[in-house]
């Protein structure tokens, strides 16, 4: 019996039992199930992967600019079928791409420094909405979250419905530019995603947004308000324009 455990460490008494009798050694189950016991073979059952909880506080509703920033990841190929990975950040309010980082590996450390410069161009965010991938569970982004008070929820696995902006975006991206485009290399990757992102942002007529574009709703909101929230805050029109015209490029 311990033999055949020991090459088979995942088999229960019940198979070990049948490979015991191939070999003529029969005996009662409730026997055998002693035995399996007193040799301590029990098989531990395999927990599921560890995940990240995030917080447990309502998720605030989209309903100004900053209010709540959705992430996820993409993945397509360049040159000789080499993969590469894509980063992407939305608000959910204003449907505004804010970030489209592309490179051959993205950690978690490389997400937080991605969300750092975020930060400091748009503001603080309300809260962030991604999945349970690991990436987003990494202690650079735990430790991220909590040292800036982000509040950072996880969707329920296989429920990407409950992050429907961002995959409403995902199937933009996908169908308008990664399944148009062959990427060379990855700087012809990065250049021709930085120039769709433009046209998405500032050009690209949305339905959900009575066919205005991002930038447009993000001016119009902020202005109803009276100020804008987190960095592009700014006193006078005129110069609000200039700068949202300098961060869309």
């Amino acid at each position: 019996m311990q033999e055949i455990a020991g090459k088979r460490r995942r088999f229960g008494y019940r198979r070990i039992g049948v490979l015991l009798e191939r070999k003529g050694m029969i005996m009662n189950h409730k026997k055998l199930y002693r035995l399996h016991r007193e040799e301590g073979l029990s098989v531990k059952r395999r927990r599921g992967r560890k995940r990240a909880r995030g917080t447990r506080t309502p998720m605030p509703e989209a309903a100004r600019p900053n209010a709540r920033w959705s992430l996820d990841f993409l993945s397509d190929s360049f040159g000789a079928s080499r993969k590469f990975r894509i980063l992407a950040v939305i608000d959910d309010c204003c449907r505004e791409n804010l970030c489209l980082m592309a490179d051959t590996s993205i950690s978690g450390a490389l997400v937080a420094r991605e969300l750092d410069a975020l930060v400091r161009v748009y503001g603080k965010p309300g809260c962030i909405v991604s999945d349970n991938g690991t990436k987003f569970t990494s202690r650079a982004i735990l430790k991220w979250a909590d040292q800036n008070d982000v509040p950072w929820h996880y969707i329920d696995p296989g429920k990407p419905q409950q992050n429907a902006f961002i995959e409403s975006f995902n199937g933009s991206l996908r169908d308008e530019l990664l399944n148009e485009e062959i990427f060379d290399t990855l700087n012809d990757a990065r250049r021709k995603l930085a120039l769709w992102r433009y046209d998405y942002n500032a050009v690209r007529p949305h339905s959900s947004l009575g066919n205005q574009t991002p930038l447009q709703a993000r001016r119009a909101l902020e202005q109803f308000e009276g100020s804008a929230p987190g960095a592009l805050a700014q006193t006078e029109t005129h110069d609000y324009q200039d700068q949202t015209r300098r961060l869309s490029l």
